[in-house]
């Protein structure tokens, strides 16, 4: 595979003063054609030549608007980092739409390095290749223009380049200790770096190796390519479809998932309250557990409009100090927030380990209320199922111990609290005309939910369907799942 970009390409000196000042004009117009777009423009250097990779950033530096550009170099991850999943931080530094990000040093080059340092085995690093995947392919499907250079430098050169270097101080400021690290490993490393190329390597994000021997060809290579790709997204891409609200067909409710809860199961008081306290006695001393040991713990609740989550995540916030947890409230998304991919805010909303973190809706609402009601696309609710699924994958994988909980009630109970809130001036704040719109769409609900379901509980992340008509059976479910949870994961550190 490298061996193309071991051809001694070279751009003579004359011909690169010609082309420069023209790639440079061209490339500031499409930044600022680029402002209006609605996609971002994310472009990956990395590869064996490291310090070309720096020069290549540099020259792009000068010869862009660095108002309109954001860079990201990402080298080990730090403690912080290693605290939450590996792909939250690339998820932090992506670009909104309109805009265009440098990342040095990715996700595929970092999943390279742990591997090749004996950080992972075989299996994680192929695991993390599929995640890598997955990763590009929700930006390329989201819109994001995702393009890829991988600089590479022959052996030789290398070699070169580290002897120039212990002649020269100017020349020796851009070599270090992973330089020559590098050298020494350099035999072992292209089989692998083969290996991530071919695997991360798609139709719509496809890697670009370019020869490093010459520094103009590289510039003006990996320049141009941006400049061509950015050029022709901008020329060919149309206006996005209309959201349109899904047509679905009535269902009969005994047939769908929801129809299996039982919703007549109930507790008597008596027992609920000593359920609860001990209950709440045991989810005490499992989070101050869990904190100890860097085992963090996600909660998410999803359910029908009263159907109780506000009192289920009181139940369990009461049992806990304030420092040990953080409640996230979802509602509708800001402006800043549909700039970006829908799973955007909530990866940044993640915990660290050994911190808990409840998710008062969530994530769900791309195939729930925005299938619903037309605020998505089909291919963008759709798509979000293997989206989601990853995202959960890579939560549990990093020792995560999630819950996700759907409250179900029927329409009736719905109605009487609805009925009730209107009534009760503390609670009015509760009930709105959304509320009773909402209900018109019952079976539109009922057939998302089904499908949710259905699509996204897996072994690793289940979905928890709660009885919720009795509120105090809900609650008394809810933390015993908790509790459950956070002994399975306590025992996986």
């Amino acid at each position: 595979m490298f061996e193309t970009a071991e051809l001694g390409n070279s751009v003579a000196k004359g011909d690169y003063d010609a082309r420069v000042p023209g790639v440079r004009v061209d490339l500031i117009n499409a930044q600022y054609d680029l402002r209006s777009a609605d996609f971002p423009v994310v472009v990956l250097l990395t590869g064996d030549d490291r310090a070309g990779v720096g020069e290549v950033l540099n020259v792009l530096h000068q010869w862009m608007d660095t108002r309109f550009v954001q860079s990201f170099a990402f080298g080990a991850r730090r403690e912080e980092e290693r605290e939450r999943p590996r792909f939250l931080r690339y998820w932090n530094a992506l670009p909104r739409k309109g805009q265009l990000a440098f990342f040095v040093g990715d996700w595929s080059t970092s999943l390279l390095a742990d591997h090749l340092g004996g950080e992972i085995d075989d299996a994680a690093f192929a695991c993390g290749l599929d995640h890598v995947e997955r990763f590009e392919r929700t930006l390329v499907e989201d819109g994001t223009l995702l393009l890829k250079f991988w600089l590479h430098l022959p052996k030789k050169k290398l070699k070169r380049r580290l002897e120039q270097a212990r002649k020269n101080d100017s020349a020796a400021l851009r070599i270090d200790s992973v330089d020559r690290r590098l050298y020494r490993n350099y035999d072992g490393l292209l089989p692998h770096a083969e290996h991530l190329i071919r695997k991360t390597s798609s139709a719509a994000a496809r890697w670009q190796i370019v020869e490093g021997t010459d520094p103009a060809y590289r510039n003006l290579t990996v320049a141009e390519g941006i400049l061509a790709a950015v050029k022709a997204r901008l020329d060919a891409h149309e206006s996005v479809p209309a959201a349109r609200t899904i047509a679905i067909p009535d269902l009969d409710p005994h047939t769908t998932v929801l129809g299996s809860v039982d919703l007549e199961a109930s507790i008597p008081y008596d027992d609920y309250k000593a359920t609860l306290l001990d209950l709440q006695g045991r989810l005490r001393e499992l989070v101050a557990r869990a904190r100890k040991k860097g085992v963090a713990t996600v909660l998410m609740f999803e359910g029908w409009d009263a159907a109780g989550k506000g009192g289920a995540i009181r139940r369990i916030t009461h049992a806990l100090d304030a420092r040990d947890y953080r409640t996230v409230a979802i509602a509708a998304p800001t402006e800043e927030e549909h700039a970006h991919h829908y799973l955007w805010r909530f990866w940044r909303q993640l915990p660290r380990d050994g911190q808990l973190a409840i998710f008062d809706r969530s994530w769900y609402g791309r195939v729930l209320v925005e299938r619903v009601e037309g605020f998505a696309r089909d291919d963008e609710w759709r798509r979000a199922f293997a989206e989601i699924n990853d995202f959960e994958d890579q939560l549990v994988l990093h020792g995560v111990a999630l819950c996700k909980f759907w409250l179900h009630i029927d329409a009736d109970e719905q109605l009487r609290r609805f009925q009730a809130r209107e009534k009760t001036p503390y609670k009015k704040y509760k009930i709105g005309e959304d509320d009773y719109r909402n209900r018109d769409k019952w079976d539109a609900y009922v057939a998302a939910i089904d499908e949710m379901v259905a699509r996204t509980s897996s072994e690793l992340a289940p979905w928890s369907l709660v009885p919720a008509n009795d509120k105090r059976f809900a609650r008394i479910a809810i933390l015993r799942t908790v509790c459950d949870a956070m002994k399975r994961a306590l025992k996986r550190v």
